[in-house]
Formats: structure tokens, C-alpha cells, sequence
């Protein structure tokens, strides 16, 4: 039954992603990979999920978890209240959430670039804590890598969108961790 959640959630993901699938230099091509690296391990970790549930390893589980709900949803909200979402924005690879066409630096985005990434890298933890070993380890870190590398072209995006506002706000921001990275 998994494997059957799994291959429907990347058929749903491959759909959602086929543009940027086309196109290895736009954020969403990497995003995509990411996104898998998290649903692999989601799905491995399912039947743990409630397994020892006051254990550490589970109350660090839950508290990665919850926040990155938080993350998430705060994230959202104030990309799509602020950014000001556009259809007309041109560019085929991006979904519709993310056609912004105002610079978000305010709330969570006042202190990280990519708080979506963030609850994302969150959540990978998070899932990781319901059974910590070596190969939810590997997928976590090569969730890791692959949302650095989504943030990474996503920043290219932005500051040929955006340009010199964008390159300004980088240098006070941080990418996923405020104050630190």
C-alpha cells in the first residue's frame, strides 16, 4: 500500500513539477528532487509514526514537525499577502504561488530568504526523528542538498527579476536559519 501512496504522490508531484522537469536551471527542477528525497522518507518512517510516542527521539519528531506547520503555513500566507501573486508574470516554470511580483521582506521573510525551503528542511528532520538511522540520514541530507540547490537557482530567479532590491535584501537576510544560514 506504500508504494502505491508513493508512486501516486509522484505522479501528483511529477504533474505539478512536469514544466520545471523541462528546465535544470529553474529552482522547481531541483524543488522536485527535494520533494522526493522528503516523500521517500515519509513513506518509509510511516509505520513509526506513533511508535514510542513520548520517547526523545518522537517529542524532537513532533516538535520539528509542528514546526514546520507553522513555518509553512505563516510562510504562505505572507508570500501570497504580499508578494502579490500575478498570472501575467511571465515564466512557464513557476507555479502560481510563486509568480510574485512584489519583493516579500517583511515577517518570517524579514529574517530568512526561502522560509518555505526552511519548513521543508523542517519537516525532512522532523520525519527523520521518527526513526533516526543511516538511511533516513541519507535521504534527510539529500533532501538538504537538493533545497540548497532549489534555494540556490531560485535566488538566481529573483534577482533577475527583482534585481538590485533582491541583491540589497540577500545581503541582510539569511537563507534558511535566521542569524546564522
Amino acid at each position: 500500500m506504500r508504494i502505491w501512496v508513493f508512486l501516486l504522490a509522484t505522479i501528483i508531484l511529477g504533474w505539478l513539477s512536469r514544466r520545471s522537469l523541462t528546465s535544470p536551471s529553474s529552482h522547481g527542477f531541483y524543488r522536485f528532487f527535494a520533494w522526493e528525497s522528503i516523500l521517500l522518507l515519509i513513506t518509509l518512517r510511516i509505520p513509526l509514526w506513533f511508535t514510542n510516542p513520548f520517547s526523545l527521539h518522537q517529542v524532537i519528531s513532533w516538535t520539528l514537525l509542528c514546526g514546520s506547520a507553522v513555518v509553512a503555513v505563516l510562510g504562505f500566507k505572507q508570500l501570497k499577502q504580499y508578494g502579490a501573486p500575478d498570472d501575467t508574470r511571465e515564466d512557464d516554470t513557476l507555479i502560481k504561488i510563486e509568480k510574485t511580483t512584489e519583493l516579500v521582506t517583511i515577517g518570517l521573510y524579514r529574517y530568512i530568504r526561502h522560509p518555505l525551503y526552511a519548513s521543508l528542511l523542517l519537516l525532512a528532520a522532523g520525519v527523520l526523528f521518527k526513526r533516526p538511522d543511516w538511511s533516513g540520514g541519507l535521504l534527510t541530507v539529500l533532501a538538504v542538498v537538493f533545497l540548497y540547490l532549489t534555494a540556490h537557482a531560485e535566488e538566481q530567479e529573483n534577482l533577475d527579476y527583482f534585481g538590485e532590491d533582491y541583491r540589497e535584501y540577500r545581503g541582510r537576510t539569511k537563507m534558511f536559519i535566521p542569524f546564522i544560514f
